[in-house]
């Protein structure tokens, strides 16, 4: 019996016609696993994942392997993204005995939870020989994998033993940032070698490095690198949109599933870019990738699909490589061949059986006929089969979203970028927001029973700050500041860090408290940079303060492995510059000349409020009339604020000003 039919995860729903008898994580799983005295088979995944779509069909949709599961197994599946929290405690398991994690990723427990085997991908003749050993190992020395799981467990729990405090001050993020040049790839752009990942926090944080010293090097380096990737095989060169990594170190070959928490940051990242540089490529890329998230990842509810698939009818990138012949069946002989020379299309190929990826090493020289190419392309490529989309709704990584989109509506003036943010925001303060807590995910509308985890309230805070900051609504920063309460009161640790998981939470072997930043801002930084904003557009000291522990916890990894560490120093620079708060009254003309010099203003962590004086549930516009009936500008960094200005001139000496 498959009891995954009624899950609300794709991932899970992918599986539910295994002839594996799955489970679902929960007690009735390890009660079943105790009653029949066998260990549990945990199977961690994603929907979009190709490694995880091959184990399937190799084992998991083979009847051989499941007769011996189901024999001596109680086999559970997890999608690692609605419950990340079992993800954690697991893959720092698997990580501590090979060396290495990803997933789809494989473990054997005990019926108490603790793991004695871990690994990865598994083919299917070496994962039947790991079940043969398991099943012949519990019969007959069971003794021996009880007290390896119990050896694991506790080396597990002294590793999380959390680090001293360590604040960040102008040094240490100095230090980072020469940390960072060191592993920069000077020739390709992007930190270290093959795979390559996109830095998009670290990205982020050497922006604000740049902006706080006016040193060269970190734009050098986010420039470099978000050329590379923009014109690389991993970005999308017809429709828009990051693929989750590049398998060389030149950007070529992606792996093709599209993460809506990639395309979220990189969004936020190209737009800061266009805004410190005035680069067309980075403001055509923030365009680009807006449309794709509206378009691609949308759902009817208003939020957004967690991510499209890296096969397509079990063929990974099949849709998105072609071939020079493709191209000329397409465009004609004349343009075939031109749009092969522009995206760097061979009959040897990039990828696999002579076809390749869409690269664009520059620009070609007639913007409009290149363009017309390549809605050409697009529609043909309509025609062809599609990658699946998981359609989960994610809490955190909307409130990335949010947060892109947001920026983007306010700083390009595009309404509909404003307006697709503010129906996210909407969906998840009405749907995923139960008694008060949030739920991790939902799918068409039904919310999930997963507990939303640390990351989800400092993201979604992070979201609904940044469209109070673009539209004024009141109520964003309120639901912002409800969430952070709920965060401050559950998810904080001692050493003035907070734990991915609520102190109500489910009990696990070890409650997981990781500092670090992987594909996106970690429980802690997402809280960290969210409380920082809200104190700032509050002034709530209690908040300040919360918000610089959190960044002091990671201090000494955000200086050591500032890879690691990326929104965290980005927190960091934001906190270093006041963070400064800005707040324009007045609806008129002069208002709106004052509104767009403040948004274009690159100081790390400026905070901006508009509205009439006194506006209710808008601290920084209470008791600042305006000066002679004038709209006006008043500028504070760190509780010191200027007299008030209503001029662009007079704004921008103080927006400039050594103290900004």
């Amino acid at each position: 019996m498959n009891r995954l039919g009624r899950a609300t995860s794709p991932y899970l729903l992918q599986h539910q016609d295994n002839p594996v008898d799955w489970w679902e994580w929960g007690e009735q799983a390890f009660a079943e696993a105790r009653r029949r005295d066998v260990p549990i088979l945990l199977s961690v995944g994603y929907a979009a994942c190709h490694w995880c779509h091959v184990m399937a069909h190799e084992s998991f949709e083979d009847d051989q392997v499941a007769a011996v599961l189901n024999a001596g197994f109680v086999a559970i599946k997890v999608d690692r993204e609605e419950r990340p929290d079992v993800d954690a405690i697991y893959m720092s398991a698997t990580t501590a005995l090979t060396g290495h994690g990803g997933w789809p990723m494989t473990c054997v427990l005990t019926s108490s939870g603790e793991p004695f085997f871990a690994g990865t991908y598994l083919p299917k003749p070496n994962f039947l020989q790991l079940l043969g050993a398991v099943t012949e190992a519990w019969s007959e020395r069971r003794e021996e994998l009880l007290q390896a799981g119990s050896r694991i467990v506790g080396a597990l729990q002294s590793v999380t033993a959390p680090r001293s405090p360590a604040p960040l001050a102008a040094p240490e993020l100095d230090q980072a940032e020469f940390v960072l040049a060191r592993e920069f790839d000077s020739q390709h752009g992007g930190l270290g070698s093959a795979p390559k990942f996109p830095p998009s926090m670290v990205l982020e944080f050497l922006l604000r490095q740049h902006a706080r010293t006016g040193e060269q090097r970190p734009l050098d380096m986010v420039t470099q690198t978000c050329d590379a990737m923009a014109r690389g095989g991993i970005y999308d060169q017809l429709a828009g949109g990051f693929a989750r990594y590049s398998v060389d170190a030149e950007w070529v070959v992606p792996h093709f599933e599209k993460m809506l928490y990639d395309n979220a940051q990189l969004l936020r990242v190209y737009l800061h870019l266009y805004r410190a540089t005035g680069s067309a490529l980075a403001l055509r890329v923030v365009g680009e990738t807006a449309d794709f998230l509206l378009a691609d990842l949308g759902t009817t509810e208003g939020g957004f699909a967690s991510a499209l698939d890296a096969d397509t009818d079990g063929v990974e990138g099949l849709t998105y490589v072609w071939n020079p012949a493709e191209l000329v069946a397409v465009l004609g002989a004349v343009d075939g061949v031109e749009a092969a020379a522009w995206f760097g299309v061979t009959d040897r190929g990039t990828f696999e059986h002579g076809r390749s990826t869409l690269q664009l090493p520059s620009d070609p020289g007639d913007p409009d006929r290149f363009a017309t190419i390549r809605r050409r392309l697009a529609l043909a490529r309509e025609d062809r089969p599609q990658p699946a989309r998981d359609d989960k709704v994610v809490t955190a990584w909307n409130g990335l979203a949010i947060a892109g989109l947001a920026e983007a509506g306010a700083l390009l003036k595009t309404s509909r970028y404003l307006h697709a943010a503010q129906a996210a925001a909407d969906f998840l303060l009405r749907e995923h927001v139960v008694d008060g807590r949030l739920r991790r995910s939902s799918r068409a509308g039904i919310v999930g029973a997963a507990a939303g985890v640390a990351e989800d309230y400092g993201d979604l805070a992070e979201g609904l700050l940044s469209l109070h900051q673009a539209d004024g609504t009141a109520r964003w920063l309120r639901s912002a500041g409800e969430l952070l309460d709920v965060a401050l009161r559950h998810f904080a640790h001692d050493n003035g860090g907070f734990f991915d998981t609520a102190d109500d939470a489910e009990t696990l072997f070890t409650r997981p408290a990781d500092p670090s930043d992987n594909a996106a801002p970690g429980g802690q930084s997402a809280l960290a940079g969210a409380l920082l904003t809200y104190s700032a557009l509050t002034g709530s000291l209690r908040h300040r303060q919360a918000a610089d522990a959190a960044v002091a916890a990671a201090g000494e990894l955000a200086v050591n492995q500032p890879r690691f560490a990326g929104w965290t120093l980005a927190v960091a620079e934001a906190s270093l510059a006041g963070p400064l708060q800005v707040a324009v009254v007045g609806g008129d003309e002069g208002a709106a000349g004052l509104i767009g010099l403040a948004r274009a203003s690159t100081s790390p962590g400026l905070v901006l409020v508009q509205g009439e004086p006194d506006a209710p549930g808008i601290p920084l516009l209470a008791d600042r009339p305006r000066p002679e009936g004038r709209s006006a500008a008043y500028v504070c960094r760190g509780f010191v604020c200027d007299r008030p200005v209503t001029t662009e001139a007079e704004l921008h000496a103080l927006l400039n000003s050594p103290m900004s």
